[in-house]
């Protein structure tokens, strides 16, 4: 690279996106995730030992994900690759292999290859590089917001360690936006701006635990203020407000704390319109959540919980439902998917209503709690093997596929607990019919009744 190549290139890094100038350059730098980059940590090792393994970085958007992957990039002494599994295909993987086995051979040199959103690749294009990966040839860091039990095939995964990173915690955005505020090489301090509380609020909200979502909307801010106010380098120090903020970011701040009173205010008033059956006002409280930047998926595994805990076997379909509006959020997210959480919450509403599960593994937890780990009654345990078979394993068991109705008259608690009931269906949708077929079975067990049919 000559002098003019270079100067064109330092421009160029000058004028990018706040949040690519304020990426962290070492893990002295980085912000949040201590519990992979802390003193002490493998990662850590890895890296100030440049004995970098083959690892999966998983967490949600904005984490530091390909910050670290970068990080070590410039601290090991092997060959780096950055490759996007969006834009590449089987064709730049073999090129990559290629190069791998060029640096191999010329310099000695490892191939470290980090593949972002590995969950792009699908399952002919991570066979591709397999093999080199357990060969040694290619260390491969790869970077997903999946889950990669599902998304990165199982021998590839087995020979990867998944590191497992956490949403930024409102400190961890709030120190990331101070120091792009004060940083006056790469950051916003030569434009003196001051973030007000308020505006400091409603910007960690918004941005939901993503660091770059954060800085990107503190760039637009800071870019309105200087065109309204022609903040210079010389002027005084200009306050980015809360009004300026919802002007600049057209999203308008609502009464709402995601870690205070406000959160589990509306939380409450949600669940409780559920619970009392009431459509309209589900709908209010939702919507009132997700527009002052709650997180949705908070939000649909309250409803899971809500279609076990208050719906039940009433209507099985619930659970179902609520899951299922999870997985249409995931698949289309913010705004399209609130659509489906909106469909689910109307359904829970409507739904008839049962706590009989949640009441009865209450009862459950409490007995276990008391009574300790009664032994499983021999006629109802396994046999595998001649010994056990011998001592009495599986001795007496009655399978019930051979009686009247498959159903026989037969003990399976432990001896302490015999005749204890818990679970007790309603009249209500769909365990009115529980309740029937529940009745007929205890009334037989109780008159020890099964034939054998």
């Amino acid at each position: 690279m000559d002098i003019f190549e270079y100067q064109a290139q330092k421009a160029a890094k000058a004028s990018g996106p706040l949040a690519e100038r304020m990426r962290p350059k070492n893990l002295n730098e980085f912000v949040g995730q201590t519990h992979i980059t802390g003193q002490g940590t493998l990662f850590r090792h890895a890296i100030e030992k440049d004995r970098i393994f083959s690892m999966i970085l998983w967490g949600p958007p904005g984490c530091g994900k390909t910050t670290l992957a970068r990080i070590l990039a410039g601290e090991t002494r092997a060959y780096f690759v950055h490759f996007s599994a969006v834009l590449s295909g089987v064709k730049e993987i073999r090129s990559v292999i290629q190069d791998a086995k060029d640096q191999q051979t010329l310099y000695r040199k490892k191939t470290i290859l980090f593949v972002d959103e590995i969950h792009r690749f699908n399952k002919s294009q991570q066979d591709a590089f397999l093999h080199h990966v357990e060969s040694g040839l290619i260390t491969l860091i790869g970077a997903t917001t999946e889950n990669p039990s599902f998304e990165v095939i199982a021998p590839l995964l087995s020979r990867c360690r998944v590191i497992t990173l956490k949403t930024l915690s409102s400190a961890d955005i709030a120190a990331i936006l101070e120091h792009a505020l004060k940083d006056r090489e790469r950051g916003l301090g030569d434009m003196n701006l001051v973030l007000d509380q308020d505006a400091l609020s409603h910007l960690i909200r918004i941005a939901d635990g993503d660091a770059r979502s954060a800085l990107n909307c503190l760039e637009i801010a800071a870019s309105l203020l200087v065109s309204e106010n022609d903040v210079s380098h010389e002027s005084n120090s200009q306050s980015i407000t809360l009004q300026v903020l919802e002007n600049a970011l057209q999203n308008k701040s609502l009464l709402y704390d995601k870690a205070g009173e406000e959160h589990y205010n509306l939380i409450s008033a949600f669940h409780k319109s559920l619970r009392g059956s009431d459509p309209d006002a589900a709908l209010y409280w939702l919507g009132r959540m997700l527009s002052a930047g709650e997180d949705p998926m908070y939000v649909a595994r309250r409803m899971v919980r809500f279609a076990s805990e208050d719906v039940g076997n009433a209507d099985p379909s619930a659970l179902g439902m609520a899951l299922s509006a999870t997985e249409a959020f995931k698949f289309l997210g913010h705004p399209e998917g609130d659509l489906a959480l909106a469909q689910a919450a109307a359904y829970l509403a409507t739904a008839p209503k049962s706590n009989s599960i949640y009441a009865a593994y209450g009862k459950v937890k409490e007995v276990i709690q008391h009574s300790g780990s009664l032994p499983v009654p021999f006629h109802i345990r396994n046999a595998p093997t001649g010994l056990m078979k011998n001592l009495g394993y599986g001795r007496d068991y009655k399978y019930a596929h051979d009686y009247k109705e498959a159903y026989v008259s037969q003990e399976y608690l432990p001896k302490k607990l015999r005749e204890q009931l818990y679970y007790f269906p309603t009249e209500r949708g769909y365990e009115k019919i529980i309740k029937q077929r529940l009745d007929k079975w205890r009334s037989l067990k109780k008159g020890n009744a099964g034939r054998k049919g």
